[in-house]
């Protein structure tokens, strides 16, 4: 298991990207809009990981919700599973309290599915599969 990236909400992607290049030199390598999830994100490589930029694209969002509740900042850590199906259904075994209980599709192709805060000692957890997965 390792990090896949770290969701990063912002008001602007393209203004997060240009403090992120600005800073450490880091360039997006991936932008999309998720409709489904109604983000664009941006994806800036650091190592075998990466930040993952969300910027709400409506403002029932979540990440529109998010921001306005919180502010810009941390939103999630997200960690690659091999199978999503089977994580989620030993963590659901396990009493682990799912936002998702089946996965859904994320960017860059992805199945993804979240873990509630109130499991994971107040930290929002996504899963992530990777399509070649």
């Amino acid at each position: 298991m390792k990090i896949h990236h770290i969701g990063i909400a912002t008001n602007g992607v393209d203004d997060a990207s240009e403090t992120w290049r600005d800073l450490l030199g880091l360039h997006a390598d991936h932008c999309e809009d998720v409709p489904g999830q109604k983000v664009r994100v941006c994806m800036l490589p650091v190592g075998d990981s990466r930040f993952e930029l969300l910027e709400p694209m409506s403002p029932d969002s979540p990440i529109s919700k998010f921001l306005d509740k919180r502010g810009g900042g941390l939103h999630h850590v997200a960690v690659s599973v091999e199978d999503i199906q089977t994580a989620l259904r030993d963590l659901k075994a396990k009493g682990t309290r799912l936002i998702d209980e089946e996965p859904r599709a994320g960017a860059g192709g992805c199945l993804v599915a979240f873990i509630h805060p109130s499991s994971t000692g107040g930290v929002l957890l996504e899963l992530v599969q990777d399509p070649q997965s």
